[in-house]
C-alpha cells in the first residue's frame, strides 16, 4: 500500500470514527435543548449545516470579497449562485432558514428526508434534493431552531 493510499484510507477511518458517536447521539430528542442529549443533537446538526450539506454557500449574504458574513448567517438573501444554462426554474433569493425554516417542523423534515418541499414538488435549483436520515433532519432542524431569527 503506498503512502498515498495508506493516507487516504487513514483519514477516511478518522472521519468515520467521528462521525459514529455523533450519530447515535443525534438519535435522542429531536428538539433543541433538553440537556446534554439537546446540545448533542444541536452539535450534530451544526457539524451537518456547516460542514457536510454548506448551506451557508446559499443560504448566507457574501461580504465584497465573497466571505459569508457570520452577522447574517443563514438569513438568506439574493442567490449566490448562478446557472451555466438558462433555467426558468432557478431560484433567485434564498430563504432564511436560521431560527424558524420555512414552514413546519414536519415539512422541513419532508424536504430534508425526501427531497420535496411543502410544494408537492422538490425545490427549485440549485437547492439539492436532500435525502437525510430522519436522525440527520431532526438534528439539522435542532441547529437552525438554535439560531437567532
Amino acid at each position: 500500500m503506498n503512502n498515498l493510499t495508506r493516507t487516504l484510507l487513514l483519514s477516511f477511518l478518522g472521519l468515520a470514527a467521528g462521525w459514529l458517536p455523533a450519530q447515535e447521539q443525534s438519535k435522542g430528542n429531536a428538539k433543541a435543548g433538553g440537556g446534554s442529549a439537546g446540545s448533542a443533537l444541536v452539535e450534530r446538526g451544526r457539524y451537518i449545516v456547516e460542514s457536510v450539506a454548506m448551506c451557508e454557500q446559499c443560504h448566507t449574504r457574501r461580504d465584497e470579497n465573497g466571505n459569508p458574513e457570520r452577522s447574517f448567517w443563514l438569513m438568506g438573501g439574493p442567490a449566490q449562485l448562478r446557472p451555466s444554462y438558462p433555467s426558468p426554474s432557478w431560484a433567485l433569493v434564498e430563504p432564511r432558514i436560521a431560527g424558524r425554516p420555512p414552514g413546519t417542523d414536519a415539512d422541513f423534515i419532508k424536504l430534508l428526508t425526501t427531497g420535496i418541499s411543502r410544494t408537492g414538488s422538490p425545490p427549485n435549483p440549485p437547492m439539492p434534493p436532500f435525502r437525510m436520515t430522519r436522525p440527520d433532519a431532526e438534528a439539522v432542524l435542532a441547529y437552525l431552531k438554535s439560531l437567532p431569527h
